[in-house]
Parts: structure tokens; C-alpha cells; sequence
């Protein structure tokens, strides 16, 4: 319970800046969240550790018809050129970044990622600095897949 109380306002914090979000669920290490001004819902965690504005996204835009795009923000600034990596559990995929942000390839992979997060324990996305330092955020991700879930159920008459 203490993890939960301790995460709940850093949530809050990333997810509603500008503008009034509601909350669908704080599930262990995840939460959901509903933004009906977009429309849109998402699943949300912070890196192990907490560095910078870092997040993982799991994202529902109803009137782009997009369910479960997956999304980074890197703790650090990615290096130009250097490629990203996601490893969820024993499965690996690249992702298309710029400088600070990076996603899926395609749909396809959007759906294989959510696969490999509802069966691991953990992931961690890696890449080479601006500095010329290799980092890696790493999310838990016990409680993801309520969380994603959530949010689809979220937006699902949203429109």
C-alpha cells in the first residue's frame, strides 16, 4: 500500500498538467488514466528509480483509431543515430526514437510489445547518450496489464 500511495501523486503529476485527467486505477506499479478532452486513455509507469520525465505509455485514441500505441519517454537525450532497444522479458524490438521519445515500428509491434509486457516481470529500454554513454530505463511491470486494460475499457465509447 505504501509503494501505491508513494507512486499515486508522481502520476498525477506526469498525467495531468495542463488540464483535468481522470483517474481509472492505480494498479501496482501502473496506473490509467482517461483524458476526455483528447480523447484519449493510457497506461502509465515511471522507471525504476525515477529519472528525469521518464515514462512508459501505453496509449487508446479513439478518433484516430489507434488502440495500444506504445510509447518511451527517455530519461536522457538519445545520441544521434543511435538505435533503441526494447527488451521485455526474453523478447527484443527496436523502436523508432528521436531525440527524447521512442515507439513502436508499427501497430504489429505495438501489439507484440503489449503481448511480451503481459507475460514478463520487467523491461528496460536502452540506448546510447548524447554524452556517449550507454543508459537504460527499466520499468516493472507487475500491474501493466490491468493498467492497460483500464484504459481501453476508458475510452471505449469515447469517440
Amino acid at each position: 500500500m505504501v509503494r501505491i500511495s508513494l507512486l499515486f501523486p508522481a502520476m498525477l503529476a506526469i498525467a495531468a498538467p495542463a488540464f483535468a485527467k481522470d483517474s481509472l486505477g492505480i494498479f501496482e506499479y501502473w496506473g490509467a488514466f482517461r483524458d476526455p478532452a483528447a480523447p484519449r486513455c493510457y497506461a502509465i509507469a515511471l522507471p525504476v528509480g525515477r529519472r528525469g520525465e521518464a515514462f512508459a505509455a501505453v496509449g487508446t485514441w479513439p478518433r484516430q483509431r489507434m488502440r495500444g500505441q506504445v510509447h518511451f519517454r527517455l530519461s536522457r537525450t538519445r545520441a544521434e543515430g543511435a538505435p533503441v532497444t526494447l527488451n521485455v522479458g526474453e523478447r527484443r524490438f527496436t523502436l523508432v526514437a528521436g531525440q527524447g521519445d521512442a515507439w513502436a515500428q508499427d501497430p504489429r509491434a505495438d501489439a507484440a510489445i503489449i503481448a511480451a509486457m503481459r507475460s514478463a516481470s520487467s523491461m528496460s529500454v536502452q540506448t546510447r547518450g548524447a554524452n556517449g554513454r550507454g543508459f537504460a530505463d527499466t520499468y516493472r511491470l507487475r500491474g501493466a496489464a490491468t493498467a492497460i486494460d483500464a484504459a481501453a475499457l476508458g475510452c471505449a465509447r469515447l469517440r
